[in-house]
């Protein structure tokens, strides 16, 4: 989508590739890594969405606010744990090391990008209109 914002695409992209990268694993971890890698990917996209629907504009409640940011925190950790998992799935071969890797640059980058719309939920908060 055109008008999407950077870390919905972000967080798409890293749905993506968590799902090619694990098509391929052996089948003994398809209900342990495997399936939790893949729906850890499906939150973090699900709370961006989500967060992203809550309107936090002039005349919103604060209730409002802390519902966004409540969604952004759980994307944030979401990703911070699909990071985790996934170093474990490489420790035990499920993925190969290249394949962790660029789900730790997405993870990180999901993160930071959130991190980065937080704060500037922040200053539009202090910002009187």
């Amino acid at each position: 989508m055109d008008n999407e914002l950077e870390v919905v695409t972000k967080a798409k992209e890293l749905c993506r590739y968590v799902v090619q990268a694990t098509d391929k694993s052996p089948r003994r971890f398809r209900f342990t890594f495997v399936s939790r890698m893949q729906n850890q990917a499906l939150d973090i996209v699900e709370y961006l969405f989500l967060a992203n629907e809550v309107f936090v504009g002039a005349g919103a409640r604060p209730e409002a606010h802390d519902r966004r940011l409540d969604l952004q925190h759980r994307a944030m950790t979401t990703a911070k744990l699909l990071a985790y998992v996934a170093l474990l799935a490489r420790e035990q071969a499920c993925i190969t090391p290249k394949q962790y890797e660029m789900i730790a640059e997405l993870t990180t980058s999901c993160r930071k990008m959130t991190g980065a719309w937080v704060t500037s939920d922040r200053k539009r908060a202090r910002v009187p209109r």
